[in-house]
């Protein structure tokens, strides 16, 4: 009887060794893979830092370079989400996951579920297929590497430089290197090409074309570089066209009518040969405007923006110093659904307060509002902007869309003697902030460069709403009855 127990004893000690060996192999080798990941993710990283600053003409180099940024971005994702696992799961209970409505894709997306093996299963799969892209793209990048030191080297000066450590022009790399051969390319007798670039609201397309053109060559390339408006196509006549190259950047808020657009291009045909157009607008029937292939912008793929958002919330901070902070931060880049000025907004909030609590609980509101907005508009509040329709804003409404104000004062600007507010204060309670009572001017972000362009919401007081409850008050705040 003692040798069969002394047996069964010892058989399962010897299992319970082999099964603590081989976690601690398992644990072991997926360290590796992680060191791996991480010296991969460095040298892919510098070679796209490296095309970034190259005039690249080659359209199949273009294509490789776009795989070569979205395998180094869904690389940072999953280290990160390596890295903050532990957090992640520690705030799975107080973060909700409900909103399933949204059409924002993201890959890789933790599942819920109280098997921890199963999350390791799952985090396993996305390091090997992080892993397994980031090979293939090293593989390939060889001979990407030897013709880029082919390709002439772009000269920035020190606003660009600022630009780019700023992050005020994150990413776009191909399409910036597609402008950039489309105004550099061979003059051509006749009218002026034109290039339309057609995105929705806010992703970029006026500060794409803007960076374009702070380029030394592109500047030294062009006379004059001309910035116009769609209003301002009729009104244009020979004797306004300017002598030498031009560039003339032509945004649309709305569709053209062809008679106006016959006027222009008949304005522009007494332009320097080697002069071009760009046309931007929200409107696809733009496109049967352009001499060449239209360039579509479309919102940032989840782990480009994902991986902006946390450098634009942490600044010179380490997210490492606060990792629970930084899957707050990653959960916020789903609720934006990759807007850009909302991650200026909330960037600049975050770096003004980073208690993580803070964060959780103003996500948490924050998803309770868009919730409700959507429960009683049938739409999102990108929505409501794009439809030009007014969003709740506690007792207010925001009536027009945050666009970039103008520098002269006109009848399309906010009214500028109305009482101005800093979205990025009065979400980080930095200044304690009260909302005004009446009218006033949001500021979602304010550009720190010139022209100094900000995105403006104008606020309009509605009576109607004050007797009604916020779900959420997004400064955190809370609202004292009347009787107070």
């Amino acid at each position: 009887m003692d040798l069969a127990i002394s047996a069964v004893t010892g058989d399962l000690a010897s299992r319970f060794i082999s099964f603590l060996m081989n976690k601690y192999a398992d644990h072991l080798y997926s360290e590796q893979k992680v060191e791996r990941l991480q010296q991969l993710l460095l040298r892919v990283h510098t070679v796209v830092e490296e095309a970034d600053g190259r005039c690249i003409t080659n359209s199949c180099m273009l294509m490789q370079l776009k795989q070569l940024s979205a395998a180094m971005y869904q690389g940072y994702h999953v280290l990160d989400s390596i890295r903050y696992r532990q957090h992640k799961e520690a705030s799975k209970d107080l973060v909700s996951d409900s909103f399933t409505s949204s059409d924002y894709v993201i890959p890789f997306k933790r599942a819920r579920t109280t098997n921890s093996s199963s999350a390791n299963s799952a985090s396993n799969l996305g390091l090997q297929s992080a892993l397994q892209n980031l090979e293939a793209a090293v593989t390939d990048m060889v001979e990407f590497v030897v013709l880029l030191g082919g390709c002439e080297r772009i000269s920035r000066r020190p606003y660009d430089a600022y630009l780019q450590v700023d992050n005020f022009m994150f990413g776009r790399h191909v399409e910036k290197q597609k402008i950039i051969n489309f105004l550099l390319q061979q003059d051509i007798t006749g009218p002026p090409a034109v290039l339309p670039i057609i995105g929705g609201r806010g992703v970029g397309k006026k500060t794409l074309v803007a960076h374009v053109c702070s380029h030394v060559t592109v500047r030294s390339h062009f006379t004059v570089i001309l910035h116009l408006s769609g209003d301002d196509l009729t009104r244009m006549t020979n004797h306004d066209i300017p002598s030498g190259k031009t560039l003339a950047v032509v945004e649309f808020a709305s569709d053209v009518d062809d008679d106006d657009w016959k006027t222009f291009c008949s304005s522009v045909t007494v332009m320097e040969t080697g002069s071009k157009v760009i046309i931007l607008g929200r409107n696809e029937s733009l496109k049967k405007l352009g001499t060449v292939q239209t360039i579509s912008l479309n919102r940032l793929a989840f782990e480009e923006y994902r991986y902006l958002l946390k450098t634009l919330a942490f600044g010179s901070v380490k997210p490492g110093d606060h990792p629970r902070l930084a899957t707050i931060v990653e959960e916020f880049a789903v609720v934006l659904e990759g807007s850009l000025v909302s991650a200026n907004l909330l960037g600049y909030a975050v770096r003004k307060n980073l208690n993580a609590h803070f964060w959780l609980s103003t996500l948490n509101k924050i998803r309770i509002t868009r919730k409700v907005n959507i429960s009683r508009s049938g739409c999102h509040p990108n929505g409501l902007f794009d439809q030009v329709r007014p969003v709740p804003f506690g007792p207010h409404h925001l009536l027009s869309p945050a666009t970039p104000s103008c520098l002269i004062p006109s009848a399309s600007c906010p009214d500028r003697s109305l009482p101005k507010v800093i979205f990025g204060d009065l979400l980080a309670e930095a200044c304690h902030i009260v909302q005004p009572k009446g009218d006033f001017r949001l500021i979602s972000w304010e550009s720190r460069l010139p022209p100094y362009a900000a995105f403006v919401h104008l606020v309009r007081f509605v009576a109607s709403c004050v007797d009604d409850k916020p779900e959420a008050s997004l400064s955190g705040k809370k609202r004292l009855g009347p009787s107070a």
